[in-house]
């Protein structure tokens, strides 16, 4: 109950937009926007967040929902690799130090040299220009506030659809014609 409601209480104080997930009080998402001055500037990503049993003396678990492109962010789960997170957390850190401080500091200054997304740590070392394009490009696709208000289900259906309605029409067409000789 502790949890709630410094979670509600912290957010609403600093405008985050909080859901929780089946009414429940370990798992919701929060709205955050890419911080100023940065590639992300502009960008809205849905966090998922859940918390441990322990917390806060055991780490909530962080991921991004809708894609990012970026060195320390997981490109197909959204997981993120943040120390601070992941191995130093300390039950003296809250869910405001997440959102105002973690997530905008590994946005500003990405790890190339710990990655879980090996493709943007390559571009990001190799040729920086092409990098900043490319975040760009994911910030413009998919970090919008319409990306996180439909949900990934749909996202991904609108995906499978522009390309099984082709190939399964003319596929269909096919197997049916040269059934009947």
């Amino acid at each position: 109950m502790d949890v709630m409601k410094l979670t509600q209480s912290e957010m609403m104080m600093s405008d985050y937009n909080v859901e929780t997930i089946n009414d429940g009080l370990n798992e919701f998402n929060v709205e955050f926007h890419g911080p100023k001055e940065s590639l992300y500037e502009g960008g809205v990503w849905k966090i998922r967040v859940e918390l441990p049993d322990a917390y806060p003396y055991k780490s909530p678990s962080i991921r991004f929902v809708n894609k990012i492109f970026h060195p320390n962010v997981d490109e197909t789960s959204g997981s993120v690799c943040l120390d601070v997170i992941n191995q130093s957390w300390s039950p003296m850190f809250d869910l405001l130090n997440i959102f105002e401080v973690f997530l905008p500091q590994l946005l500003l200054y990405p790890n190339p040299s710990d990655p879980l997304n090996g493709d943007a740590a390559s571009l990001m070392m190799k040729d920086r220009k092409q990098y900043d394009q490319k975040v760009k490009e994911f910030c413009e696709r998919y970090a919008k506030k319409e990306n996180i208000t439909k949900g990934t289900a749909d996202e991904e259906t609108d995906d499978d659809e522009d390309v099984t309605d082709d190939e399964t029409g003319s596929s269909d067409d096919e197997i049916a014609g040269h059934a009947d000789p």
